[in-house]
């Protein structure tokens, strides 16, 4: 068998519907839509949530809280996840997420103090919390903040 040669299964697809082509197509003169309504017309239909006039759900529910759109969100990691490279490695964030250890970068990445490190790395990030920092350097590493 060749590429030309293959068909898709018998079923497998299906003509579109053709709207609006005559009486004689099944689906002419009010092309599906039924008679009057605000359905039926160019442009017809309610927004979504609109339940008819009904205090919609959205209004309905409590709102609580506050939401900083302008927060910045940090990928965080602890340092003994940095173990996994060897001494002497430049650990960036693009290495991070390269080696899988992190899944995005985001606003940036946080080295958090959890854990021990044995290895001897020069590590760049974002942010650094005080134990991280001190962990890392009493190990003969180097903090970058980038």
């Amino acid at each position: 068998m060749k590429l030309h040669e293959l068909k898709p299964a018998v079923g497998a697809r299906k003509a579109p519907k053709r709207v609006g082509r005559g009486t004689g197509s099944g689906l002419g003169r009010n092309a599906g839509k039924g008679e009057k309504g605000q359905n039926s017309r160019s442009g017809g239909g309610v927004r979504p949530g609109f339940e008819g006039g009904q205090m919609p759900l959205y209004r309905r529910l409590p709102k609580r809280g506050f939401k900083n759109i302008f927060a910045k969100r940090y990928e965080a990691i602890n340092v003994d996840r940095l173990n996994m490279f060897e001494d002497g490695t430049v650990v960036t964030p693009e290495l991070l997420v390269q080696k899988g250890v992190i899944g995005k970068i985001y606003d940036g990445v946080k080295i958090l103090g959890n854990g021990e490190i044995e290895k001897k790395l020069t590590v760049k990030a974002t942010k650094f919390s005080k134990a991280a920092a001190e962990k890392i350097e009493a190990a003969g590493g180097k903090v970058e903040v980038i």
